[in-house]
């Protein structure tokens, strides 16, 4: 009896225990049921349909837009500005129209992730520009509607202008707005080559911690080194690129007394310096590989140069030359020729003129004639004077002047497009830009100078240009106008009384060095900047 008893209360707790089972089951699949995340619902600001969503007077784009939606319509809403990723979670978005509004700016990630997207309009709006590749990613766009905006133009815009030039998509007739040049143009008619977006500059890279005058560059067994005169502790200081640091080094110097001129002449594989001093007279160094030091191997005769003011060397048909403009009252300004072994003297050109500078340059006579060696001589007492080379007696002979040129410190010259034009500087009045018109030179710019030692022309690059110095105000940096064929004003350097500026290339780096003679040497980097990127 207590058997069938204890058989029958287990028969009945099999159903209790099949319904709690269930019970359970039931529970988990509840709970499960109630983990899954909710449709989003359509924002306050919206009205939605199944594939449509219509918002209007919202402040933000809605971050709760139903991810089915197919097209979605923004209009007379009061938010300036779309950032990024303002429509993920939105995969089959096919037309998305953000029209009559104030939009104002678009982030350049706006649409990241919008790959269905086949209609966009921006139309109606306050777009000025619009960020680079804001289109980038969006594969299926086939209609862009960018119409009724305020477009600049610009460097900016340059990328729209080459994206038009490529896509497939199909883009409403736009116009520029500003800048005045291209106002009511059509920017689809637009060519990237009526945009000029590389501008560049020059920034502060390098301080040397002493006053300098002349800065030269050479090329010596396949490194590129600098040497700089410094007049008051009388040394010639050589730099080296560190390749590493990447910046300049000292690498070797030449000891004197008041150098004024350091100037650096490669013949064959053998390097020569010049070494120009106002006391203890001038002498020339080599460069000894083995010793791996400048040794003295000449004297200059000192009852020629009395009063060294700057050095240039020049080869014609093979021969090497040298001058050295004279400054004192009884010293000559003389030309110097390598024989081989040695320098030694060639020409005295004049006397008793106190030269301040001499340059070298190739002019031709008229354009069906070859170029011939020439040079400009400045004085404190003439006007600068123009010798010619007479290849006959392998000797410059005098040939005019400039006229109306007075006080003309010193010359210097550069070429755009085959044309010679010169800077001449003046300490007082104006300096001025001149070119050689075939028989003479004739006035082509002047610039209002005040206590200027130096109008150096430089080419960086396809860049030209003139640096004029002042110890009294800051440097002006002029470029090249190629269109108005004269020099506009740049940018203005802090160089405290310059007396030189010198362009040194590094492996591809440009640097301005600037020398002081009352301050730190400074060394600037040509920056290329490109508006559009």
């Amino acid at each position: 009896m207590e058997s069938e008893r204890s058989q029958r209360m287990g028969n009945a707790c099999i159903p209790l225990k099949r319904i709690a089972y269930f019970l359970c089951l039931l529970s988990a699949l509840l709970l499960t049921e109630g983990k899954k995340p909710a449709k989003p619902k359509c924002p306050a600001v919206c009205t939605c349909t199944k594939d449509n969503a219509l918002c209007e007077n919202a402040r933000s784009i809605p971050r709760t837009v139903p991810p089915d939606v197919i097209s979605l319509l923004f209009t007379s809403n009061s938010f300036d500005v779309i950032s990024d990723d303002a429509f993920i979670g939105l995969p089959h978005l096919e037309y998305l129209f953000i029209e009559n509004n104030n939009i104002k700016s678009i982030s350049r990630h706006t649409f990241r992730g919008l790959k269905s997207l086949i209609h966009l309009s921006l139309a109606n709006n306050n777009l000025q520009t619009l960020p680079k590749d804001i289109f980038k990613g969006l594969d299926s766009l086939t209609n862009v509607d960018l119409r009724g905006n305020s477009f600049n133009c610009d460097c900016k815009l340059k990328w729209l202008v080459e994206w038009l030039g490529h896509t497939n998509a199909t883009v409403e007739d736009i116009y520029c707005e500003g800048p005045p040049e291209y106002k009511k143009r059509k920017i689809n008619s637009l060519s990237p080559k009526d945009f000029d977006c590389i501008i560049t500059e020059f920034t502060k890279s390098q301080d040397l911690p002493y006053q300098s005058l002349s800065i030269d560059t050479f090329s010596y067994m396949n490194d590129e080194y600098v040497v700089i005169a410094q007049p008051f502790t009388g040394k010639c200081i050589f730099l080296e690129w560190d390749h590493v640091e990447k910046t300049f080094r000292n690498y070797d110097n030449i000891t004197g007394t008041s150098t004024v001129v350091c100037k650096p002449i490669v013949i064959e594989t053998q390097l020569y310096v010049i070494v120009a001093q106002l006391f203890g007279g001038s002498h020339i160094y080599k460069r000894d590989s083995f010793a791996n030091k400048f040794i003295k191997i000449q004297d200059i005769e000192i009852l020629k140069i009395r009063k060294p003011n700057d050095i240039e060397t020049f080869k014609i048909e093979n021969n090497w030359y040298f001058v050295v403009a004279d400054s004192s009252k009884a010293g000559f300004t003389t030309i110097y020729k390598w024989n081989g072994n040695g320098f030694y003297s060639h020409q005295s050109l004049h006397a008793w003129y106190r030269d301040t500078d001499v340059e070298y340059l190739e002019i031709a006579r008229t354009p069906q004639t070859l170029r011939t060696p020439h040079l400009i001589l400045s004085s404190s007492s003439q006007r600068p004077v123009i010798y010619q080379w007479n290849k006959a007696t392998q000797l410059f002979t005098n040939q005019t002047d400039i006229p109306n040129m007075e006080d003309v410190y010193a010359v210097k010259h550069f070429s755009v497009k085959g044309d010679v034009y010169i800077c001449l500087t003046r300490f007082i009045g104006d300096s001025k830009v001149m070119k050689w018109g075939g028989s003479s030179f004739q006035d082509i710019q002047r610039m209002p100078s005040r206590g200027s030692m130096v109008f150096q022309p430089l080419q960086i690059n396809n860049y030209q240009y003139a640096i004029l110095g002042s110890d009294y105000s800051f440097t002006q940096v002029y470029n090249w106008d190629a269109e108005k064929a004269k020099f506009v004003k740049f940018q203005e350097l802090n160089v405290q009384a310059p007396r030189s500026f010198t362009h040194v290339s590094i492996n591809k780096r440009n640097f301005l060095f600037a020398s002081s003679f009352k301050g730190n040497t400074q060394i600037y980097k040509h920056v290329i900047v490109d508006l559009s990127a």
